[in-house]
């Protein structure tokens, strides 16, 4: 009886160790590296049916996301700057199998052939789809930029848990020269930087797919970096937040100004979003 016993808490740590959707970050040691000194922000944990994911491609992980499985956005995605070597955009987007089904597989797949795999089985229950966002008007926006990583983390970020229904002239423009000018800065100034991006969804605007509300449309984007030296000391920090409109404007803030705009927009506690807000 006492082996057996053994074997059952054995296999279960085995799957909660390698398991893509946990119950806490800080059950999985691999995803906790994402956040500055294995905080995990207090911003997003009352969301109603979030999910923790942590993102994992071809065996391992590449960041970490908390997902709002009823507006179908991300909350956030946590992850560490990595200089990128190029390598094209990823073709295929990629779905949560376990956002569908705990027993299935606990690494991102391509939502088509997720489905060969599983005949039958709607996959957009509690996530969004690729035909959500087709003739949308809206970009599949990354909230991790596939630019801030090398492949294959780079190849990760398309999975639909980390896109947004982002305006076009936002993601195209203003937006993206944001990321640009963050990943020049993270190469000349960081040993590290742990970033978070977020959304904050719109009270009722909505990807709309035969007369059902699917893909909740973000009023905001925002997010914030903490970089650190070799001895994973802080060095800056900064944050910056966008509406999500064709006004085409990111606004520079620092991680105080971030919290308040936070609070004053989703009337939520915000709390640290890094340990001792990156203050060394």
């Amino acid at each position: 009886m006492q082996t057996l016993l053994s074997l059952c808490a054995f296999l279960t740590l085995l799957f909660s160790a390698h398991a893509d959707v946990v119950e806490r970050f800080e059950d999985v040691p691999e995803c906790m590296k994402y956040f500055y000194k294995e905080k995990v922000p207090e911003w997003g944990l009352s969301t109603p049916g979030a999910a923790r994911l942590c993102q994992r491609f071809v065996n391992r992980y590449h960041f970490a996301t908390l997902y709002d499985t009823v507006h179908r956005i991300a909350v956030y995605a946590a992850y560490q700057f990595e200089p990128s070597n190029g390598g094209g955009r990823e073709r295929r987007w990629f779905v949560e199998p376990q956002l569908v089904n705990m027993t299935w597989q606990a690494e991102m797949k391509d939502g088509y052939w997720l489905g060969k795999d599983h005949p039958g089985v709607y996959q957009g229950e509690r996530q969004a789809l690729n035909e959500d966002y087709t003739h949308s008007g809206f970009d599949r926006g990354h909230l991790n930029p596939n630019g801030h990583h090398p492949v294959p983390g780079r190849n990760a970020t398309f999975t639909l848990t980390n896109v947004v229904p982002q305006n076009p002239k936002l993601n195209q423009n203003a937006w993206r020269i944001h990321e640009s000018q963050l990943t020049d800065m993270f190469k000349q100034k960081c040993s590290k930087a742990y970033v978070l991006v977020g959304a904050i969804p719109s009270e009722d605007n909505w990807i709309i797919k035969n007369n059902v509300k699917r893909v909740n449309i973000p009023d905001y984007l925002w997010n914030a970096y903490c970089c650190v030296d070799n001895n994973n000391r802080p060095l800056q920090s900064g944050a910056a937040a966008a509406r999500n409109t064709e006004e085409n404007l990111v606004e520079e803030l620092d991680l105080d100004e971030l919290r308040e705009f936070l609070q004053e927009v989703s009337n939520q506690p915000v709390g640290e979003l890094f340990y001792n807000n990156c203050r060394a």
